[in-house]
């Protein structure tokens, strides 16, 4: 019995040494996570389908890198262009819906990160936040 115990004693020391980092005594060195890049763009006025109603909405992208927003910035037409289509495409009654606006922003995504020239690098959109979004 006292050799079971000293055996579990000595593996449940030898687990705990060894879930704690190196053997040094030195911390593992982590490197703190990198703050968000966010890309605030111009605010969009859109007829919605049906004609009766407007969107007007207030779009911030976070990216990976400065490098990111830097490229986006240099085709800011065509983001536009590809969003000013994907929004006016939108049904107000659809849009009503939480759910709906995370699909729109999931869509939103994929739009800007779709390369800008034929067998161009895709940017790195991770994030699409709604910072103003309302339906007249």
């Amino acid at each position: 019995m006292g050799f079971v115990v000293l055996l579990l004693a000595g593996g449940g020391a030898a687990a705990w040494y060894f879930t704690q980092g190196s053997h040094d005594g030195k911390e593992a060195q982590h490197e703190p996570p990198k703050p968000p890049v966010f890309l605030p763009l111009e605010t969009f006025t859109v007829n919605l389908q049906g004609g009766d109603q407007y969107l007007q909405t207030d779009i911030t992208l976070q990216v990976a890198e400065q490098t990111d927003v830097d490229a986006i910035k240099l085709q800011m037409p065509r983001v536009r262009s590809r969003l000013l289509t994907l929004l006016s495409s939108q049904d107000a009654e659809t849009l009503a819906s939480a759910e709906s606006k995370k699909k729109l922003a999931k869509d939103v995504q994929a739009l800007v990160n779709q390369p800008f020239e034929p067998k161009g690098e895709p940017q790195h959109v991770t994030d699409v936040l709604f910072t103003t979004f309302v339906i007249q």
